[in-house]
């Protein structure tokens, strides 16, 4: 039987969008908010299965903060031609450079990346749905990828 688990992160980062036209294009900041859920085999009567679990959730916690939260919270996320970057790069700001716009869709597939590379062996990442307000996000669903 296949279950899903899902944990949520909060973080701040600020980006801007560079060559956008509109107010994308300063620099400005959001409360992301990112959903990951996690799909695994729950097998109820199994012997080897004395946790009852699928993942611990804090596994899901310390891989999704090792791999993104830690990075990303409180920094600024630019395309590396950004007439921001060569500005900040001489400052102590928590600076990521991306080759692509920080757009919602592009933050969530490089989470993807760096989530996906790091689970244990039997666990897939299902979902990921990734907040940049309250009422607008992005979101990865597996089934729509496979």
């Amino acid at each position: 039987m296949k279950l899903r688990l899902t944990k949520e992160f909060r973080f701040e980062t600020s980006h801007a969008l560079d060559q956008y036209q509109g107010l994308c294009q300063n620099l400005h900041g959001h409360s992301y908010r990112l959903f990951v859920t996690v799909i695994g085999e729950y097998e109820e009567e199994a012997e080897n299965n004395d946790s009852g679990m699928v993942l611990d959730f804090k596994a899901i916690k310390t891989l999704v903060e090792k791999s993104v939260v830690e990075d990303f919270d409180h920094a600024v996320v630019l395309c590396k031609n950004s007439s921001f970057a060569s500005a900040l790069k001489q400052t102590n700001t928590r600076l990521i450079l991306f080759d692509k716009q920080p757009t919602c869709e592009n933050l969530i597939m490089e989470f993807h990346r760096r989530i996906t590379s790091i689970l244990p062996k039997g666990i897939k990442l299902a979902r990921l749905r990734l907040h940049e307000t309250e009422t607008s996000y992005a979101e990865w669903l597996i089934e729509d990828n496979e």
